[in-house]
């Protein structure tokens, strides 16, 4: 678990309410870093992202569960923050349109793509779970 009584963890918790994007890298089978931009929730220590099937982000995950995730910074370079963790598909999760918290944190944007609660779970239907275990930044 990351520490989020610093003035760093402090900071980064409040990130991980409010922003809406987080930069997610995973690592291929042949070494290359793979940065995605995903959607994601805070909940219970954990990042929460919702993936559609057969995404290479996935196929890294099963080979190399070590992932590093990022804010992006301001203009001018600063508020840096990388959290590096563990990820996993979750089974046990459930759907995205029964997140409460995760709906309405994202309903303009999957309005925005044309969607559904519903249809946006079915489309991003493999949850995975980041554990946080360190945190780096200025």
């Amino acid at each position: 678990m990351i520490d989020l009584s610093s003035e760093l963890g402090m900071r980064v918790a409040r990130r991980l309410e409010s922003e809406l994007i987080i930069w997610l890298t995973t690592v291929r089978v042949d070494g290359t870093p793979q940065p995605s931009p995903v959607w994601f929730l805070w909940a219970d220590r954990t990042i929460l992202i919702y993936s559609q099937q057969n995404k290479q982000k996935l196929r890294n995950i099963a080979q190399n569960p070590k992932v590093a995730l990022n804010f992006n910074t301001d203009p001018q370079g600063s508020d840096v923050a990388v959290i590096t963790g563990t990820a996993r598909v979750d089974p046990q999760a459930p759907p995205v349109d029964q997140l409460r918290a995760y709906v309405e944190k994202y309903r303009q944007e999957i309005v925005d793509l044309g969607a559904t609660p519903e249809s946006f779970a079915q489309s991003y239907a493999v949850a995975v779970r980041v554990t946080p275990i360190g945190l780096r930044g200025f």
